[in-house]
């Protein structure tokens, strides 16, 4: 395909979640206050068991990282749509589109290939209990951080440079609150092909295959909660099961639904309200699913506020 050199516009515009001014202003504050408590709960989680030395295993570090990929995650987006509602002005240069849509990607994908590391450690601990501190050791547990960070951004910049590769000759408006991937290859007029395929071939390494891998943990996880034959254990487990498959199925429910899914079942406000879900919704209820139903992690955010603020820090 001839690389694209005939875009013509400089900027896009982010028509955002309405056109309403006073529904703009109840969108920001509601917005700016659940980004708030996003990043402010993570930060607590992430210093809580920093804090903690019987919170430094392996099940804690991929919950520090997980807390601190939200945060960045998050913070990809919202704030320019706050700057855009409190400013009135929803443009974006394309440089800054793409950028925003790169990271968007890459911390996504961090995200969802975490989770299933996460599911991963918790079949280790359950399948394999007598092994678990000879397989989930220090190095395997940044091996697999490390992972999740090369194989995110590698597909964000597939992804980047092949929009890059396509021409837009004028119209720019995205119906949407960021600089979402579909929305933009939508707006371009020469051939989109290539960039649907790369949607489907490569977001299956950040987003099928490791629900794929979550779902196998999950199954070798339920047949041997069957076998304890304890019924507290039992509950023990199906909880902590449980909490994170909530997360699990909103996470790659909305995303699947949106990015894997036939073209015709899309409509923009299906897109936008499904973005609405893993992009808010899902960090900012990650803290809670994840660690204050955990007494250990109640012990340590106990721990937290009983100290001084220059010890915490």
């Amino acid at each position: 395909m001839e690389r694209g050199n005939r875009t013509s516009i400089s900027e896009f515009i982010l028509l955002g979640l309405s056109n309403n001014p006073e529904q703009e202003r109840l969108l920001f504050f509601l917005f700016l206050v659940m980004y708030l408590i996003t990043v402010l709960w993570n930060l607590l989680i992430i210093l809580a068991i920093r804090i903690d030395s019987h919170l430094h295993t392996p099940m804690y570090f991929f919950l520090t990282n997980l807390s601190l990929v939200d945060i960045c995650f998050t913070s990809t987006t919202v704030p320019k749509m706050l700057v855009n509602y409190i400013s009135g002005n929803k443009a974006i240069s394309y440089v800054g589109c793409l950028t925003q849509m790169f990271f968007f990607i890459g911390f996504g994908g961090i995200d969802s290939v975490i989770l299933a590391s996460m599911a991963y450690d918790r079949y280790v601990a359950i399948c394999a209990p007598l092994h678990y501190t000879m397989i989930m050791t220090q190095k395997v547990c940044t091996s697999l951080i490390a992972l999740c960070w090369f194989v995110a951004y590698i597909a964000a910049l597939i992804h980047t440079v092949s929009l890059t590769w396509l021409s837009f000759c004028g119209h720019n408006e995205i119906p949407h609150f960021f600089c979402e991937l579909s929305m933009i290859t939508k707006l371009a007029c020469s051939d989109t092909l290539l960039n649907d395929l790369l949607v489907y071939t490569v977001g299956s390494l950040t987003a099928v295959m490791p629900f794929i891998c979550i779902l196998i943990s999950y199954m070798c996880i339920f047949i041997n909660v069957l076998k304890i034959p304890s019924t507290h254990g039992k509950k023990k487990a199906f909880n902590t099961c449980g909490s994170h498959l909530a997360v699990v199925c909103l996470f790659y429910g909305t995303v699947i639904g949106v990015y894997f899914s036939p073209t015709s079942t899309h409509t923009a406000q299906k897109d936008t309200t499904s973005a609405v879900m893993y992009t808010l919704v899902t960090p900012m209820l990650n803290p809670f699913i994840y660690s204050v139903r955990n007494n250990d992690m109640k012990r340590a955010l106990r721990m937290l506020f009983s100290r001084k603020p220059h010890l915490c820090l």
